[in-house]
């Protein structure tokens, strides 16, 4: 179980780890922040994936996040100015053009991880973190600040539940749910909770308009379905499990998750097994590379992969081209994109049915 464990955070880090943007550089420790807004609503009261608490009296004004995933919230809520720092910087191409220039600013505390005194001298308020405790990765990524350290440094620390509780959670994600609880948490802690319900209530018409187009579609008309996550290898297959992000989407959808029953949230399965579940679609997980062509080039070497390999190329949805092409980040990542990724899958799996409310 413990090496199951290690291989999926692998995974799923290798996932978050895009192509890395032009910012680079370190939050000055004398750099001033924007001005938080006045303290309307506070305290805020959070707790982490133990339940154990951290309480806001106001918003904090220097922020950190871990990775793109978080940044991109904080962006998506108008915080992003308050945002001093990054570790997992996004790539190009990966935020929506509105907030590119504003993600690409931010600096740059880490090309992955960010290293436990830098974090910790970052002049930091708040640290937002996408990731589980990487404690047991041992030396891999670097020993992470204990919450003693963090409170010593004058940081608190809190999570998105939808990624780095998950392992946590009694059974499968198969709604946006966690995601939104995320999105309205950072609203609380930020002041933002105001800008948190118009993200919320616009994700819930996106995906309540296809739960309406596929009221009509029995469990048994509901295709299968394997999300291929070309960029972690094709030596041995990933699986994204019933925890993961991805299995909300794919569900929602409209679709089965041939890897819904494994544990966890990434775990690594043989090509037997795929060839066992037959998916009638396959979604080539690919991470943009920044450009269209480039991006396309991945695309098309990962459906070339499963049209030339022995072990797939007689599959049913390789057989009758059922691949779907939408990025691995949208799909597998929490965030406010999860719910058009849930309406564009449903668009190529149901085709015909107005999965857009029209």
């Amino acid at each position: 179980m413990r090496s199951r464990t290690l291989y999926g955070l692998a995974a799923a880090l290798a996932l978050l780890a895009t192509a890395c943007s032009g910012g680079s550089g370190t939050a000055p420790a004398g750099t001033a922040a924007p001005a938080a807004p006045a303290a309307s609503g506070f305290p805020v009261r959070t707790a982490d994936c133990a339940g154990a608490e951290t309480v806001f009296d106001a918003p904090p004004s220097r922020i950190v996040t871990s990775n793109a995933a978080a940044l991109e919230m904080l962006l998506q809520l108008g915080a992003g100015d308050r945002v001093i720092g990054t570790g997992f910087p996004p790539g190009a191409g990966t935020v929506p053009a509105p907030l590119a220039d504003r993600a690409a600013a931010v600096p740059v505390l880490g090309r992955t991880v960010i290293a436990k005194e830098k974090l910790l001298g970052s002049g930091a308020d708040l640290y937002v973190d996408t990731f589980a405790d990487m404690g047991a990765m041992g030396g891999a990524m670097g020993a992470a600040p204990t919450e003693q350290e963090f409170a010593a440094a004058g940081i608190k620390h809190v999570r998105l539940h939808s990624t780095a509780c998950a392992d946590r959670l009694k059974g499968p994600q198969q709604d946006l749910a966690e995601v939104e609880a995320d999105i309205r948490r950072l609203g609380a802690v930020t002041g933002t909770a105001a800008r948190a319900e118009e993200l919320v209530a616009g994700m819930e018409r996106t995906v309540g308009a296809v739960r309406t187009a596929l009221a009509a579609v029995p469990a048994d008309r509901r295709p299968s379905y394997f999300f291929f996550d070309a960029d972690a290898g094709t030596k041995q297959p990933m699986a994204a499990c019933g925890r993961q992000v991805a299995n909300a989407v794919i569900t929602l959808a409209g679709a089965r998750n041939v890897f819904a029953g494994c544990e966890g949230t990434f775990k690594p399965v043989s090509w037997e097994d795929v060839v066992a579940a037959d998916p009638d679609w396959i979604q080539l997980g690919v991470r943009n590379r920044g450009n269209e062509a480039e991006t396309r080039k991945a695309y098309e070497q990962a459906e070339a992969f499963l049209r030339d390999f022995p072990a797939t190329k007689g599959l049913r949805a390789v057989r009758e081209g059922h691949f779907v092409r939408i990025g691995s980040e949208v799909t597998t990542i929490a965030g406010v994109r999860n719910a058009d990724t849930v309406r564009e899958i449903a668009r190529t799996v149901h085709p015909g049915l107005a999965v857009d409310g029209r």
